[in-house]
């Protein structure tokens, strides 16, 4: 049973729960740490990297364009969960086309805590193809 609880320094302090000594606390980051938060610029460059090594030669085929979709998604998740953004979920999205000279708007709703989640959004394009890759964090509380 919860007893007496108290909001300090984005983090949740509990007092007297069941098999804790009295007068003990615990406490529940509510929210990242500075150095830990997710930065978007530093990611948007990243992907903007990744997506000129995979894609720069590129045509578009369209018998290719899955798995080429599924690595980039892949390598995207990979050096992302290496920059070591703790205790966020990452979420990738990418996005594969033919250039045919129409234009492509893509939009996203999401419910999140605006102090905590963020994204990044970087594209690519050439003559024969265009990509948009999404990386969405999450803080997981």
């Amino acid at each position: 049973m919860l007893g007496d609880s108290k909001l300090s320094n984005d983090k949740l302090e509990v007092d007297n729960i069941d098999n804790q000594q009295p007068g003990s606390q615990q406490s529940f980051q509510i929210r990242p740490h500075l150095v830990a938060k997710f930065r978007p610029q530093v990611v948007k460059e990243l992907v903007q990297n990744i997506l000129s090594e995979q894609l720069s030669g590129k045509v578009y085929a369209d018998e290719d364009m899955s798995a080429l979709t599924k690595d980039i998604a892949l390598t995207v998740r990979q050096r992302v969960a290496a920059m070591k953004f703790d205790r966020y979920k990452i979420l990738v999205q990418v996005v594969l086309g033919e250039q045919r000279g129409a234009g492509v708007k893509m939009g996203a709703r999401c419910m999140w805590d605006s102090d905590a989640d963020n994204y990044a959004s970087a594209e690519y394009e050439n003559d024969t193809l265009f990509c948009v890759v999404t990386v969405f964090a999450v803080f997981i509380y």
